[in-house]
């Protein structure tokens, strides 16, 4: 029984490693079981488990039982197989690797062994080199510190041959390091006979040196590099620094001069069209002076050129004359005050060739290029603020380009006023064009002008916007600065462009009101197109324009308070609208006067025939009315009118002019023109006063209402100007019957028609020698027949 327990409990263990190898958890549960009947447990009994079978389950129940347990039996059996064949190669694995570890410490170990016995044999071999120069190492000491000195004196008494050497082969540097080596000891030794020849043949070679790099110094095709070297192997001589800075400043302020700032102003001048006369230069360099460069490729020359030399003259001066003497404050600040005066004056004169070339960039109408030179241009300076802590150009670079900017938005404002003076012109040139198709359709292509100046008016001004967001873009560095952003968006952009060239429009326009110098003569319908214009700025177009703006380039809303307000904008442009329309009503209805004028001061009123027609002069007033009636039809709305008379056709004049018909011409007394005017200055008293020059509303009734009222004024004081015998008074009678037969159509009030046309004729009869009235049939007869 022992056995049979001990054998149990090593099947235990070694099933619990098993599954602690492969990561299996035993069940807490069914390991402390200790039922006989758990088949999954660590006591379970078989003879327990199948009686307790036998006596709870049916037959049926048995043998599914029984082919339940089969077929666990066989998937054991196939996973135990799996098990024992996945162990087997891990198992000759691990006993070939063990094998060739073996293998490999046998032969590490016989190494081992021969490396202990290399070490045995040097160790012997040192004592015994140790025990036999043991007597002499003093000796052999003493002999190395004279050869050491031998050596040392060997250079001495070589030393000017070897400089000499140097010189001519140009080896300027390892001359500097020969004399430089051996100067101290020369100069210490220098009361024997022997050491003093020495440094006087060396000092000798040494200034002829010095005089060899003052004229490599001086020579003006020595480049930057070049002239470093011979200022820092001045300096190993003991040359004084202040001198060389001076000398290595202005070598350099010559070269660059010459070099790079004459061809940043020989291709300014070709940009002006100037000549350029090139003597003494290559053919290279001549082909490069006379070319024009683009203002791309001129920042690219300058960045290039005289910003990569001024840079190198700066880190050639810094390793020179500051990193070097840094424990001498007062040769340092020194050397730093005369560099940042250098920097700053040749940094002056290329900021002002940069500008100048970038103002002679006006005439293009493209601005990629022009943005990426200056963003190159500002990218370069603040590298250079890196290299020279003391000085700031980035913000004498970004005036420059804020200047530049500005500049293109003056340009761009001078497009859109020459673009308005373009469609002024193109409007007075339709308008004076000889038209094959009558009248009607001359009005009517009114409203395409209208239409045809607002739409190019907007794509310019959109062209316009679009253009200058290359300054905005996220790609350029001094777009995103807000000392340009901010005043470039807002001052420059809507405040100078925008709002600037609204200003322009309102002010042009105002202009054609003054009716003064080179505008004096202006078509009427032009006068019109721009009142209708100015009146749909104020309606819709500015606040479209100055959202637009606001939108592409980003306003902050903080700065709104420095902005001109929509509000007023808008209010300016409904005034200009009404000067216009208030002006073109004054000029038509002083062109219809005119006509007037001359036909009542050019007829002879007292000896004048019956009237059998109306005179031409009338027909034209109403072709003319109706022409304007069209046109302004075109671009404005009806408007407004009082309710008219069912006959308004007709009319009777009132009798408080009237004479009896019935009286002889001998019987017209004082009298009666005394009772008649008395008549008249009453019924004046009692009719709505009527203000000729009033101020006009947007609508066709309102215009023509204006002109009608000026033209008939007129007609009424020319009529008191004058003398009437009976057919004059007569003949006046048949003109305004004719055109209240007309004009009543186009006014606000037929009324107001009425009482100017009745006061003509009261006017005419208080100024009749002769005042019998023509009968109201036959007026109409005339009228009718004409």
């Amino acid at each position: 029984m022992a056995d049979e327990d001990q054998q149990q409990g090593n099947k235990a263990k070694r099933h619990g490693m098993l599954k602690m190898y492969y990561g299996i958890e035993e069940d807490q549960d069914g390991g402390a079981s200790l039922d006989p009947c758990d088949i999954n447990g660590a006591h379970f009994k078989a003879d327990t488990y199948l009686a307790r079978l036998i006596k709870e389950k049916t037959l049926t129940e048995l043998m599914d039982e029984e082919s339940k347990t089969l077929t666990q039996i066989k998937a054991l059996d196939s996973d135990m197989q799996t098990l024992v064949y996945e162990n087997y190669n891990k198992f000759i694995s691990a006993t070939d690797t063990i094998r060739k570890m073996k293998n490999d410490f046998r032969k590490m170990e016989d190494e081992m062994d021969h490396l202990a016995t290399n070490m045995s044999s040097i160790t012997e071999f040192s004592a015994n080199i140790s025990c036999t120069l043991q007597d002499r190492r003093q000796q052999i000491t003493k002999l190395a510190g004279v050869h050491s000195l031998l050596k040392k004196l060997q250079f001495l008494f070589e030393l000017p041959a070897r400089l000499k050497k140097c010189i001519e082969m140009q080896a300027y540097s390892q001359a500097v390091r020969y004399y430089s080596k051996a100067k101290r000891i020369l100069h210490q030794y220098q009361h024997m006979p022997s050491f003093k020849g020495i440094s006087e043949d060396c000092n000798k070679i040494i200034q002829e040196l010095c005089q060899l790099l003052r004229q490599q110094f001086k020579n003006k095709e020595s480049t930057p590099k070049q002239l470093a070297e011979c200022v820092d192997l001045l300096l190993q001589l003991g040359e004084p620094a202040e001198v060389l800075c001076e000398e290595f400043l202005s070598h350099a302020r010559q070269k660059i001069d010459e070099e790079d700032l004459k061809v940043l102003d020989r291709q300014i001048c070709l940009q002006r069209g100037e000549e350029i006369k090139m003597e003494g230069e290559s053919p290279a360099q001549a082909y490069l002076g006379t070319t024009p460069m683009d203002v791309l490729e001129f920042v690219d020359s300058g960045c290039n050129g005289f910003l990569s030399n001024i840079c190198l003259v700066i880190a050639f001066y810094n390793d020179t004359f500051l990193n070097k003497h840094q424990e001498d404050d007062n040769t340092d600040a020194m050397a730093l005050k005369k560099l940042v005066h250098f920097v700053n004056e040749l940094m002056e004169k290329y900021f002002n060739f940069v500008q100048r070339r970038v103002q002679l960039e006006k005439e293009t109408g493209d601005n990629t290029i022009l943005v990426r030179s200056l963003d190159r241009f500002h990218r370069r300076l603040q590298a250079m603020n890196k290299l020279l802590p003391d000085t700031d150009f980035s913000r004498a670079g970004t005036e420059i380009v804020s200047r530049a900017a500005k500049d293109r938005v003056g340009y761009y404002l001078q497009t859109l006023k020459q673009n308005f003076a373009d469609c002024l012109t193109d409007i007075r040139q339709n308008l004076a064009a000889p038209r094959l198709v009558g009248k009607q359709d001359s009005s009517a292509q009114l409203s395409d002008l209208l239409h045809s100046t607002q739409s190019t008016i907007l794509e310019q001004i959109k062209s316009v916007l679009g253009n200058l967001q290359a300054f905005t873009a996220s790609d350029i560095t001094f777009a995103m600065k807000p000392y340009f952003r901010g005043p470039f968006c807002t001052q420059d952009v809507r405040e100078g462009l925008i709002v600037g060239f609204l200003n322009h429009i309102n002010s042009v326009c105002e202009e054609f009101c003054e009716g003064t110098g080179d505008r004096g003569s202006v078509p009427p319908a032009l006068l019109l197109i721009l009142s209708r214009l100015c009146l749909d700025f104020e309606g819709s177009t500015i606040s479209y324009l100055l959202t637009l703006t606001e939108e592409q380039f980003l306003l902050e809303e903080n700065l709104s308070h420095s902005l001109t307000p929509v509000s007023d904008l808008c209010t300016k442009a409904k005034n200009t609208a009404q000067r216009l329309l208030n002006h073109y009503v004054k000029v038509q209805g002083l062109s219809i006067s005119q006509m007037l004028r001359k036909s009542v001061e050019t007829r002879d009123w007292l000896n004048t025939i019956e009237p059998r027609n109306v005179r031409a002069v009338m027909k034209r007033v109403i072709e003319d009315i109706t022409a304007i009636d069209m046109q302004v039809g075109q671009l404005y709305e009806e408007g407004c009118r009082k309710e008219r008379s069912s006959d308004s056709s007709r009319r009777t004049h009132p009798h408080s002019y009237s004479v009896s018909q019935n009286k002889k011409p001998g019987q017209w007394n004082y009298a009666p023109s005394i009772d008649n005017s008395l008549m008249s200055n009453i019924q004046k008293l009692f009719s709505e006063k009527i203000e000729i020059f009033s101020t006009v509303e947007f609508s066709k009734v309102s215009v023509l209402t204006g002109i009608v009222k000026i033209s008939l004024k007129t007609f009424m004081e020319c009529v008191r100007l004058r003398t009437f015998g009976r057919y004059g008074l007569q003949q006046i009678q048949v003109d305004t019957n004719y055109l209240q037969l007309y004009l009543w159509r186009f006014v606000s009030d037929e009324n107001l028609v009425q009482v100017l046309l009745d006061e003509i004729v009261g006017s005419t009869v208080h100024r009749c020698l002769d005042a019998v009235l023509m009968e109201q049939s036959v007026i109409d007869l005339i009228c009718e027949r004409g």
